[in-house]
């Protein structure tokens, strides 16, 4: 399947007022490597391992494989993750027909908020809140790999 979405940064706690549904999310990474990430996410008591490939130059699209898997099993494979754990709560907040995703970042990564949206295709066009900033789709220091081993707080 082929992911497409836009990322922006988030100027204010907004959003939290508009969120229909909150999860906490803890996830890891198997593998960094460029051309494929490996990722294992448990969001509230649920637990996935997701494959991504390498992003299109703009970074909107790149293939995408997930598979849910039992909550025991990701909690053992986290000994196997690279170090950087990724610790936040993502807000779900509908806009249009849309659903943005808003990440608000814990620990290491304390003080940053992203925002996504997923679209169908890449000329889609969206309701923007207030609360969006500046987009970052394509700003590989904002994927949640990189998150994991240069955290926000060494910017």
């Amino acid at each position: 399947m082929i992911e497409i979405e836009r990322k922006f940064l988030v100027k204010s706690g907004e959003y939290k007022k508009e969120a229909f549904k909150k999860l906490k999310i803890k996830q890891g990474f198997l593998s960094t490597d460029p051309e494929r990430t490996v990722r294992l996410r448990i969001a509230d008591e649920t637990a996935f391992l997701t494959i991504k490939g390498k992003s299109t130059e703009d970074g909107l699209s790149r293939f995408e494989w997930e598979k849910e898997i039992d909550k025991k099993e990701a909690e053992e494979l986290f000994k196997l993750c690279k170090p950087g754990i990724i610790d936040k709560t993502r807000y779900l907040i509908k806009a249009g027909n849309f659903t943005f995703e808003v990440d608000e970042f814990y620990g290491e990564n304390q003080g940053l908020v992203v925002a996504e949206i997923e679209l169908k295709n890449e000329e889609d066009t969206f309701p923007k809140p207030n609360w969006l900033d500046e987009e970052i789709t394509g700003d590989l220091k904002y994927y949640n790999s990189q998150l994991s081993k240069n955290p926000f707080k060494n910017w």
